[in-house]
């Protein structure tokens, strides 16, 4: 939800033509985002912090995350961009 702003099922819902996964269907600087917040999560988790404000954090680090990954130009050549 702090990424992609919908859930998997959402994402299902709204595209049924797809087979997968909204994972399937993500790019590099999301998928090494993903897994930056996956392991965030579990830290916020242990720290006790609530659902609400762990998806509050999230979404902060996610918005600051994909703007350096994209705006990295490494990660550009590895998405096959220039």
């Amino acid at each position: 939800m702090a990424l992609f702003g919908m859930t998997a099922g959402q994402w299902r819902d709204a595209n049924p033509d797809k087979k997968g996964n909204i994972r399937d269907y993500a790019n590099v600087s999301q998928l090494v985002c993903l897994s930056n917040m996956e392991n965030l999560n579990a830290m916020f988790i242990n720290d006790g912090i609530s659902q609400s404000k762990r998806l509050v954090k999230l979404n902060q680090v996610a918005i600051q995350q994909m703007r350096l990954l994209t705006d990295d130009s490494g990660v550009r050549k590895l998405e096959g961009g220039k």
